[in-house]
């Protein structure tokens, strides 16, 4: 492995982090922004750099963008997202990353794929730590039982990425990538506390109680210019309805899937944060 270093959001270092590369996997990402703005500009600004770099490159193989199931828009049991459907995303980062799509698809001349994540979980990933960490500390948040989660262990999706590279059959394509198991936040959160065979207080959390919460986190991020992954613009993400994808087309074109249990993906989570201490 060889590190270079530079700045995606720099379009002059960019040529130098490509000189010689034949594969590009772009999942950098703002999944929290101080202004509304910076989703745009890192999402989708960062996106056009890299693909223009790449253009100009000119022996790029296949350029992979990792987007989000938030670019799609929300989907429930009955109604998954799929590849199909029209994209309604309800937030700014999920239109800010249907932004970037739409520069890959113009854009780049290079064979592309992209892959719609719903939320990541697994080792190293800092988006679910709360949850864990309040968890191990007996608190057990129970928000609404009724929105529903696809989720993708880190390890399926680096899978799917890598398939994605090579195959032909991927080209051009948008594919949703998750496991088949599908969870509130609630369930989550007792599946966690069963793995860590912890006692849990539950805390009640409705999805209304959000709003004074985010409204909250987004005060403090103007005060201090740390985001949170908690605001105002993020809490329609909380009001839909679910958040579910169909994952069948990649399993199709691609022969794979998103195959981790959710039991032992969070068994493999809690075992790795126990190890770096991070619960």
């Amino acid at each position: 492995m060889e590190v270079r270093e530079g700045s995606i959001s720099d379009p002059d270092t960019l040529p130098s982090l490509l000189k010689g590369v034949t594969h590009v996997i772009h999942c950098a990402g703002a999944t929290k922004a101080r202004k509304v703005k910076d989703f745009y500009t890192i999402n989708q600004m960062v996106t056009r750099h890299l693909v223009q770099a790449a253009n100009a490159q000119g022996n790029i193989a296949r350029f992979l963008l990792i987007s989000s199931l938030a670019a799609a828009g929300p989907g429930t049991p009955q109604k998954p997202a799929r590849e199909s459907d029209p994209p309604s995303p309800v937030s700014h980062y999920g239109r800010s990353k249907l932004a970037a799509e739409e520069e890959v698809r113009t854009l780049c001349r290079s064979p592309f794929t992209i892959i719609r994540p719903p939320a990541v979980y697994g080792p190293r990933d800092r988006g679910f730590l709360p949850l864990f960490a309040s968890v191990r500390k007996h608190l057990r948040p129970c928000p609404s039982d009724s929105q529903q989660l696809s989720l993708v262990h880190v390890k399926d999706l680096a899978e799917a990425a890598v398939h994605s590279l090579n195959h032909p059959a991927a080209v051009g394509k948008t594919y949703f990538a998750a496991g088949s198991e599908i969870v509130s936040s609630r369930k989550l959160a007792g599946m966690i506390a069963a793995e860590m065979k912890v006692w849990t207080i539950p805390l009640p959390l409705p999805t209304l109680a959000f709003w004074p919460i985010c409204l909250l986190k987004s005060i403090q991020t103007a005060i201090t210019g740390t985001p949170d992954i908690l605001s105002l613009a993020k809490f329609p993400e909380l009001q839909a309805p679910g958040w579910v994808c169909d994952p069948a087309q990649l399993t199709a074109d691609l022969g794979i899937g998103c195959r981790t249990r959710l039991e032992d993906g969070i068994r493999e989570t809690i075992i790795w944060y126990e190890k770096h201490g991070w619960i």
